[in-house]
């Protein structure tokens, strides 16, 4: 099946849990190619399958090409399958509507799919970087992934049942309002100790950059869901020299570092590296 044919048929069976993003009107047809909503807005799908939900034109962090090849490399490895399983053990023992944050090129999302595949959940995977949801659209599960910003979701109100976010932003007003009743948060936050030995590599112990702390963030989490759940999660992951190169290309803990420091760390591959997460449950 082609990406559009693909991606027309999850809408047309999940119509419902989408809303237009310039009047947040329901979407009440797909025609051709486009989808439609109440106010007759029109938003095209693409070849690819895939749509894009942005109002404006906005630019991220990750814009690399690269960078989501190295991710979706370490990934398939098995660097966050720890942190999947975690989340798949939260989650309820039934079909959900679920959207996955900052969805990156799809691995999490994937992987999760197959982990549930007696429920048929819809699964929505959005991102901003055009880049990283043209190489999700590679993916063969029944996942759809889209181009959206998180402050203004495509999602109808009170649709959503589970929302995934892994090294995400998050807008709770957003959140709130496209949670069904019965509908979780599962946010993922690294901890002071995630990647502790490439952070290492990279600062010395007297820069900004050497430590860090995700108090505020936890905090804020609990503040907007004060009878929240959390659950630690930490254990060692083996690294090739490849892995390594592509655990390097694809972290922003090295956004602050010279050139000349991350030439010389590729030349120190490391062979096992920390994960240190909080697994944070509205």
């Amino acid at each position: 099946m082609k990406k559009i044919e693909k991606g027309k048929l999850f809408l047309k069976q999940n119509l419902d849990i989408f809303s237009c993003p310039f009047c947040h009107e329901n979407i009440n047809a797909l025609e051709n190619n486009s989808l439609i909503c109440d106010n007759q807005h029109v938003i095209n799908l693409n070849k690819k399958g895939t749509v894009n939900f942005l109002t404006h034109s906005q630019k991220g962090d990750y814009d690399s090409k690269e960078m989501w090849h190295a991710r979706r490399n370490i990934l398939q490895k098995g660097l966050f399958d720890k942190i999947i399983e975690e989340i798949l053990k939260e989650m309820p023992n039934e079909k959900v509507n679920l959207i996955d944050v900052g969805c990156g090129e799809g691995t999490p999302l994937v992987k999760l799919t197959e982990k549930r595949p007696q429920f048929k959940d819809a699964m929505v995977g959005f991102d901003i970087s055009k880049d990283s949801i043209n190489l999700a659209t590679d993916n063969q599960k029944d996942i759809f992934f889209c181009i959206a910003d998180l402050a203004n979701l495509p999602f109808a109100t009170n649709k959503i049942d589970a929302i995934i976010d892994i090294f995400s932003p998050s807008s709770y007003k957003e959140f709130n309002r496209v949670l069904s009743d019965k509908g979780k948060v599962y946010k993922i936050v690294p901890n002071s100790d995630y990647l502790k030995e490439l952070r290492s590599l990279l600062y010395d112990k007297s820069s900004e950059h050497a430590t860090y702390s995700n108090q505020k963030v936890v905090e804020l989490f609990f503040e907007n869901y004060p009878q929240a759940q959390k659950k630690e999660i930490k254990y060692k992951f083996k690294l090739t020299d490849d892995d390594f190169l592509d655990l390097l290309e694809m972290t922003p803990l090295k956004w602050g570092a010279s050139d000349e420091k991350i030439a010389d760390v590729k030349q120190h591959p490391l062979n096992e590296i920390t994960v240190d997460v909080v697994l944070l449950i509205s």
